[in-house]
C-alpha cells in the first residue's frame, strides 16, 4: 500500500516523480522563446508580533512600466499609513532612508530603505540584489527584504531586539506582452524551497490544430490542456513539497474577448489545515491546523 501511494507522500510530487505524471518528463519551452515582460508585482504578508500576538497586514508592490518604475508598502487598508517610492525617477534622488507611520490602533510602523545600490533585471519590476528594505511594528522587526536586508538588521538592530513571526499569504503577478510564455518563482511553504514554473500556450504559429497549455515545475510538466478554447476555464490539483495544490486557469478572454482587454487568469492555492495533507501523524495534527493558505496568481495580458 505504501509503494501505492507514494508517488502521493512527502517528497513524491508530480514536480520529483516522474512516475506520478503520465506527462513527459520534460520542459514545456524550447530555449528559442521568450517569455513575457513582468510588469508588476505585489506581495501580501502576515506580521504576527511575539509580544502582544496582534496581527497585521502589510502590501508590498513594485510596478514598472515605459515610463518610471515604483515601489508601494501599504498597512492594512489605511491610506494614511502608505508609502510610495518612485526609483527610476531623475528628479527624487530619496534611494536610501526612513519613514514612521502610526495605525488608527496607535501601533507604530517604521520602514528603512536602501535601494541607491539595488541592480534590476530587464524582465521584472523587483530588485535582484544589492537592497534591503526593513518594516518595524511596534519595536518589532516585521519583514526583511532583499538580500543585504539580514546584514543591515545586524547593524542597526541589537541581538535582543524581538522579531515577529512573518507569513506571505499571496503574491500576485502582472505580465504583458505577444509572448504566451510566462515564467515565475514560488515558494508554496514557509519552509518549503523555491519552485520554477513556466506557463505555456501553444499555438497554430507551431504546427498545432488547436492550442495546448501547459505548465511546468522545475522542468516536469504536470498539466497539459488540450482543444483550449473549448477547455479555457478549469482546475486540477497537483502535489508540490507534500502538499495539495489546486491550479486554476481561466483563458476565456484570450479567445473570446475584445483584443485590448485579453487577460488571462492562473492561481496556485495551497490548502490549508486539515486538507492540506493526504495523511497526518496525530502529533503533526496541530500543526498542520496553524498553516497558513498561499495563493500565487499570475494575470496574462495578451497583446496582438
Amino acid at each position: 500500500m505504501r509503494d501505492k501511494l507514494s508517488c502521493f507522500s512527502e517528497n513524491a510530487v508530480n514536480v520529483s516523480h516522474p512516475s506520478c505524471s503520465s506527462y513527459a518528463n520534460t520542459d514545456c519551452v524550447s530555449p528559442s522563446l521568450s517569455p513575457s515582460v513582468q510588469i508588476a508585482v505585489t506581495s501580501l504578508y502576515k506580521i504576527t508580533l511575539s509580544t502582544t500576538k496582534k496581527q497585521f497586514l502589510v502590501t508590498v508592490a513594485w510596478c514598472k512600466n515605459h515610463y518610471a518604475q515604483g515601489l508601494s508598502i501599504k498597512f492594512g487598508d489605511e491610506p494614511s499609513t502608505s508609502f510610495r517610492l518612485n526609483t527610476n525617477s531623475r528628479l527624487f534622488r530619496k534611494k536610501k532612508g526612513c519613514k514612521v507611520f502610526e495605525s488608527p490602533e496607535s501601533s507604530k510602523m517604521e520602514i528603512i530603505w536602501d535601494l541607491s545600490r539595488a541592480k534590476y533585471d530587464a524582465t521584472g519590476p523587483e530588485p535582484v540584489d544589492g537592497f534591503y528594505i526593513l518594516v518595524m511594528v511596534d519595536s518589532e522587526i516585521g519583514l526583511i527584504i532583499g538580500d543585504m536586508g539580514e546584514e543591515a538588521m545586524t547593524k542597526k538592530f541589537k541581538t535582543s531586539t524581538p522579531v515577529s513571526k512573518v507569513s506571505l499569504i499571496s503574491r500576485q503577478e502582472h505580465y504583458s506582452g505577444s509572448s504566451t510564455l510566462y515564467s515565475t518563482k514560488a515558494q508554496f511553504s514557509d519552509t518549503g524551497i523555491s519552485h520554477n514554473i513556466v506557463i505555456r500556450c501553444s499555438g497554430e504559429n507551431e504546427g498545432l490544430k488547436h492550442p495546448v497549455l501547459s505548465v511546468s515545475i522545475d522542468t516536469k510538466t504536470v498539466i497539459r490542456v488540450k482543444r483550449l478554447q473549448w477547455n479555457f476555464r478549469g482546475n486540477q490539483t497537483i502535489f508540490v513539497d507534500g502538499l495539495l495544490v489546486d491550479l486554476m486557469w481561466d483563458v476565456h478572454d484570450w479567445f473570446f474577448n475584445n483584443p485590448s482587454s485579453r487577460y488571462a487568469v492562473f492561481m496556485f492555492r495551497t490548502r490549508s489545515g486539515m486538507d492540506s495533507r493526504l495523511w497526518l501523524e496525530e502529533k503533526s495534527v496541530q500543526k498542520e491546523q496553524e498553516k497558513v493558505e498561499f495563493s500565487l496568481l499570475i494575470y496574462a495580458c495578451k497583446s496582438s
